[in-house]
């Protein structure tokens, strides 16, 4: 039995330490301090337009059926063709690593790149994709990177 009443005694003084003096819920809410105000969610930053360089103009992206590109060298006319895939990718985003990497071929032969519609892509245009992309080149003839001197 002295258990029960240790038990209820602890019970006891626990609910009377625990209690408050309520004030009326209307004055309490006078009272209370107020709440901060939490900062509204940063701006979504907004992407900038493209700014074309003056005499930079981008060929149009709406591209006939059939291939994208032709390349003009002084023996004639031939097309640049694609992979299925690389196809419908540079349909939408010309400026890809794939789409690129044909139309250079090109120029290495001596060639001239041209839209099916007969815009040219020049090699400011290019630099033009390549910012667009961020595009970041690496050297691959460079061996890694320099070797430490032994003292």
């Amino acid at each position: 039995m002295p258990r029960i009443g240790l038990l209820a005694a602890v019970v006891a003084l626990t609910l009377v330490a625990c209690q408050q003096t309520s004030a009326p819920l209307g004055e309490q809410v006078a009272k209370a301090p107020p709440q901060p105000v939490a900062p509204p969610p940063p701006a979504m930053k907004v992407q900038p337009a493209i700014v074309v360089p003056p005499g930079v103009k981008l060929p149009s992206i709406d591209f006939p059926p059939g291939p994208l590109y032709y390349c003009q060298i002084a023996s004639g006319k031939t097309n640049i063709e694609y992979e299925p895939r690389v196809e419908s990718l540079c349909r939408r985003h010309p400026e890809m690593g794939p789409c690129q990497y044909e139309r250079n071929a090109c120029r290495l032969k001596g060639g001239r790149v041209y839209t099916q519609k007969g815009e040219e892509v020049t090699l400011a245009v290019e630099e033009e994709y390549d910012r667009l992309v961020l595009r970041v080149r690496f050297q691959g003839d460079s061996g890694g990177p320099p070797a430490k001197k032994k003292n």
